[in-house]
């Protein structure tokens, strides 16, 4: 062999060992989805953690998301089990599991969902880490949906009418305005929901309302009654399979959680703000009848009065966590009230 072939064979081996030394390292981190693709958390919120997660780890992790691999309560199981890497859901759908993060979906939070997911965040760092509701799982953000409203097939003039009639419920905090209330709770995911309204399985739903987009809600939904701050926010969280991430250098771990936590957490937040906001626009669009709730109005009053000691109730819940819920529960307000991008 000639020296020109043999340094032309050598370049070639080393570029392929080199490729394949590449390959070998590179880390697939699968995530599961339960949204539609074009939902914000998915084509925002993933899309992004992604690429920042990519851009981090220079490469050697990359997340491929996954859907359909189940109900959204499913999700912490199927992380705490191995069967996928991360994922996400909601905390309402575990009764009794997550507790602590109810006081983020409390009535008069009146903030954003950016703003109440930063102070939902600080406060589980601060106190909520320490009670372990996330056993199994590692953490990698926590936030909310903006101001959940009333989307109905019919219309009402006053909260009483909503009596009887038969809602979707999410679980968490809506499970107890929905009794307060006296609907009738229907429980469904929230996909569903578009499906269930057309055949009139149920009259109505709680959910934000950049659902009249996503899920196309403005197709099947009459009136859209918006109460000043919303009824309630729910929460959720981001969570990692502790032993997917022990399986990284620990560069790379610092690095994904680098961005993550608060970051990502205002992200998700953030989404679902200006998903809201598209979605109020599509309603208007499609010619729903849009109730605008002015505070002091009489279902403004009613609702507050609907609502009386519910504060109690969840600190009454959390008895048994051991922290300071009640100071918990002030700090994520003032936090979340006082919150500048």
């Amino acid at each position: 062999m000639t020296l020109k072939k043999l340094m032309t064979a050598t370049a070639t081996l080393s570029l392929g060992l080199a490729l394949s030394a590449s390959a070998m390292a590179e880390t697939i981190m699968r995530v599961s989805s339960w949204l539609p693709p074009t939902h914000p958390q998915n084509a925002v919120v993933l899309k992004t953690w992604g690429e920042w997660i990519e851009e981090a780890t220079e490469g050697r992790v990359k997340m491929q998301v996954e859907y359909g691999m189940g109900h959204p309560k499913t999700m912490f199981d199927l992380v705490e089990d191995g069967a996928v890497d991360a994922s996400w859901s909601v905390h309402g759908y575990v009764p009794g599991r997550f507790k602590l993060t109810e006081s983020a979906e409390l009535p008069n939070l009146n903030a954003n969902a950016e703003a109440a997911s930063v102070a939902l965040w600080r406060v589980h760092q601060k106190y909520y880490k320490q009670a372990n509701e996330h056993e199994g799982l590692l953490v990698a953000a926590l936030f909310t949906h903006g101001p959940g409203q009333i989307h109905l097939a019919e219309p009402i003039q006053s909260l009483a009418e909503m009596k009887g009639r038969k809602i979707r419920l999410g679980g968490g905090i809506q499970s107890t305005l929905g009794k307060r209330m006296g609907v009738t709770p229907v429980g469904a995911p929230a996909p569903k929901v578009y499906e269930m309204m057309q055949q009139r399985v149920v009259d109505g739903v709680f959910i934000p309302t950049g659902e009249q987009k996503t899920l196309r809600l403005n197709e099947v939904t009459k009136q859209l009654v918006l109460l000043p701050g919303g009824m309630y926010v729910m929460s959720f969280s981001v969570f990692m399979n502790p032993d997917f991430m022990s399986g990284l250098s620990q560069k790379d771990q610092d690095a994904i959680m680098a961005v993550s936590g608060e970051k990502l957490s205002a992200l998700a937040g953030r989404a679902w703000d200006e998903g809201d906001a598209k979605g109020l626009e599509t309603a208007r669009k499609a010619g729903v009848s849009i109730l605008e709730v002015k505070s002091g109005d009489p279902i403004h009053q009613e609702f507050q009065a609907m609502i009386q000691g519910i504060d109690e109730d969840y600190l009454e819940r959390v008895a048994d966590r051991e922290i300071d819920a009640a100071a918990a529960l002030k700090e994520l307000r003032e936090i979340a009230r006082n919150y500048k991008q």
